[in-house]
């Protein structure tokens, strides 16, 4: 049999480095499946229960690996079912290669079964490189560029591929006017900014007094250089959700994270410093940083396109974040004067007591705070944590003490439901050797988590490691939203938009071969936790927990107690309990512990 084209695809991505792909079959691409059925194990394909799954486990592999991740899905709905897992890719500057099926190239235009312009339909989610391929000959620069660009720009890209085009006998590119000829390769240029540049960064940290630096995800390869930069300037760091693993928790001049679910040191160190170093984050929340004017700043970041967006910084520094910290870090004074750094230190060390507080405050039945409190000091060596959105990314952000060694991550830019368990799955499969652990709303557990638990089923078997829990903080209430409406906009609680139905989620895991615990009490916490973390398979841990504990954010504003006053006066339908909650955390945080 010849070569096909789709015999081609595969051995191309295996030259680039490609082992995985995360997919699911469709006619749409019969000719890829059976070219990779050929290929003989080259390439793994990770088979999910639906599309977006795929997308989001392609873009937690970039993330965990550092690498290209891959997703495949057949034309039409197939296609369309990526999105939005895309975009989160798109959104965190993650580089991932979509495969998307297409009818036959003679029935394109002829209003066919799933036949959907695919290349517009992705143009703004892989805009810097999407093509359908026409032509065998065609196909080897198309991947060349696609996995190319992808990696180097950090980006996504897509490429669609006819049906029938892909099981036509592959041609190499001829030798003649109107062809292209391409090849493989790519190493990352080391980035740096300019001497000049780097003086004028060091000349306003070495005259600042209170140096405040932002930590983001372009971080995280840094953790040593920004450690050191901290230590010579005297500085606290915060972190944006995305750096939350770029520096140790356990380092006292680490407030934490910052914004709505960030901390109050992280909150006051921004609005007391006089000096500002942004390190690989794009945090967009300005009310959260500095008054313009207030501070000098120095950002440093890889895209151009990210420098002094969030804040006028008074010089921009491109250039990887480690290679630009160690050329710096010789430019600075040693601070002699540790007031500031004594007052973060200081602030950190309350907080960290009022936090143990509020999660040791009662609650019914559960209180969720307790929930990630307990987990922090059972965290094994090495693990990987991944977050949903909603509420349960507040105790996320504030309550987990991230240890040097331990990965973690979420969808941060897009902020989508339902990314945690493709988000863990992808981790285990990047890392089948370290323990991999999922903080999970009930709500997106429903919306489309629960079906990913089969795909848990289906492979763990073959993982050196079967430690792999999903924590899912059932209290039958799309939690954040509720919240957002009461302190937001004013609004009590809206039931019929906001209850859901209460699931068994630790049984339906038991169903499918699973281990399955389930917490009513707070006593229960840290011996569930020991008991998940040392199961012979995978656990969900499905815990009751409290909806009425507020996410409180790290400052209330006063129109913020305006709208909640306003929400008590229209009457709230958990009204009892929702002032209980908020008494309970108000109280805690003046007196934690009691």
């Amino acid at each position: 049999m010849s070569k096909t084209v789709g015999d081609f695809f595969w051995e191309r991505l295996h030259a680039w480095g490609v082992r995985r792909v995360f997919g699911y079959p469709g006619d749409g691409i019969n000719g890829l499946l059976g070219a990779l059925n050929r290929f003989g194990g080259g390439i793994e394909l990770i088979q999910v229960r639906h599309e977006e799954m795929a997308a989001f486990m392609a873009s937690a592999y970039a993330k965990f690996t550092g690498g290209l991740g891959v997703c495949m899905a057949t034309s039409g709905p197939g296609a369309s079912h990526l999105i939005t897992g895309l975009y989160d890719a798109r959104m965190d500057h993650m580089p991932v290669l979509a495969i998307a099926g297409q009818q036959a190239r003679t029935a394109v235009g002829g209003h066919y079964q799933q036949e959907v312009d695919v290349v517009s339909m992705y143009k703004d989610v892989a805009g810097a490189f999407v093509h359908q391929a026409s032509a065998p000959a065609q196909v080897r620069h198309l991947v060349d560029r696609a996995v190319r660009i992808a990696v180097g720009q950090r980006r996504v890209t897509a490429l669609v591929l006819p049906n029938d085009l892909q099981e036509m006998p592959y041609e190499e590119p001829p030798r003649k006017h109107g062809t292209v000829h391409s090849g493989i390769g790519y190493t990352p240029p080391r980035v740096v900014p300019h001497e000049n540049d780097l003086r004028q960064a060091a000349e306003i940290l070495n005259s600042g007094r209170k140096i405040a630096i932002l930590a983001g995800a372009g971080a995280l390869h840094a953790t040593d250089e920004v450690i050191a930069v901290a230590e010579k300037l005297g500085a606290g760091i915060a972190k944006a959700l995305l750096g939350k693993a770029s520096v140790p928790d356990d380092l006292p001049f680490v407030t934490g994270s910052i914004g709505l679910l960030g901390t109050k040191p992280s909150y006051d160190m921004m609005m007391g410093c006089d000096t500002l170093l942004m390190i690989g984050s794009g945090f967009p929340y300005s009310e959260f940083l500095p008054k313009e004017g207030a501070a000098r700043g120095v950002q440093i970041d890889i895209d151009p396109g990210m420098l002094s967006l969030r804040y006028p910084m008074d010089v921009n520094l491109q250039g990887d974040s480690a290679e630009t910290l160690k050329l710096l870090l010789p430019m600075l004074d040693q601070k002699t004067d540790r007031a500031w750094r004594r007052q973060i230190e200081n602030e950190v060390a309350e907080w960290w007591r009022v936090l143990q507080g509020r999660a040791m405050a009662t609650a019914h039945p559960v209180n969720p705070q307790r929930v990630t409190w307990e987990l922090s000091p059972r965290l094994p060596e090495g693990a990987i944590i991944t977050s949903d959105s909603g509420s349960c990314a507040n105790w996320y952000a504030r309550d987990l003490k991230i240890r040097r060694g331990m990965m973690c991550s979420l969808s941060g830019g897009l902020a989508s439901m339902g990314a945690a368990v493709p988000y863990a799955i992808a981790a285990k499969i990047a890392h089948p050797s370290r323990p991999v652990i999922a903080l999970v709303g009930d709500g997106a557990m429903q919306m489309n988590n629960m079906a990913e638990l089969i795909t848990v089923a289906k492979y763990w078997k073959a993982w050196s490691n079967p430690r792999w829990c999903v924590c899912v903080f059932n209290n039958q209430d799309l939690n954040q939203v509720t919240w957002e409406q009461r302190v937001m906009s004013g609004d009590p609680k809206f039931e019929a938009s906001q209850r859901i139905p209460d699931v068994p989620y630790h049984r339906f895991a038991e169903l499918i071969g699973l281990r399955g615990i389930f917490v009513d009490h707070p006593d229960r916490m840290a011996s569930a936790w020991e008991e998940a973390l040392s199961a012979d398979r995978p656990v969900v841990l499905e815990v009751k927990t409290d909806p009425n504990v507020p996410p409180l954010p790290p400052h209330i504003t006063l129109d913020q107690a305006k709208k909640f006053t306003s929400t008590l006066l229209k009457g709230d339908p958990e009204e009892g309990s929702m002032i209980a909650g908020a008494a309970r955390q108000a109280i805690d945080s003046l007196l934690p512990g009691r």
